[in-house]
């Protein structure tokens, strides 16, 4: 089952438009992974980072932009694993508006698992492996 957050939609992410401003839907999708970290993985990302040494940076990224999102709309985000290999994960992520259901974008990810001291790809872990498999789509 997906992993889902609540996001309030605050002044600093839109633009003149009066709308999100297209790069922080991007945002979104890192703030999701971040909140997913310790309610799927029981990690913090931070401490993923920090004390294991190990991080999931973007290495593609794929966006498609549906609807305007407005100043004080909330999202219903979802992130979901689509595929798992041995050191890199597809994450999907949605964002749909909560006044009306509306899902007004959608952004594919493949990131890596990473030795952060090396910079070089590393094994998912098990622990991970398994914390992404309960997020995974049928």
């Amino acid at each position: 089952m997906p992993f889902e957050l609540d996001l309030p939609i605050h002044y600093a992410s839109i633009d003149y438009a009066r709308i999100v401003y297209y790069p922080q839907f991007v945002h979104f999708c890192h703030v999701t992974k971040e909140e997913m970290f310790p309610e799927v993985v029981g990690r913090t990302y931070a401490d993923l980072l920090q004390e294991d040494g190990l991080g999931y940076p973007t290495v593609k990224s794929e966006a498609e932009f549906l609807a305007p999102v407005a100043y004080g709309e909330r999202l219903t985000m979802t992130m979901a694993v689509e595929r798992i290999g041995t050191s890199s994960v597809d994450f999907r992520y949605e964002g749909r508006r909560q006044s009306d259901g509306v899902l007004a974008f959608r952004v594919r990810n493949t990131e890596v698992c990473i030795d952060m001291e090396a910079w070089k790809p590393h094994p998912i872990p098990d622990s991970h492996r398994t914390a992404f498999e309960a997020i995974r789509l049928d």
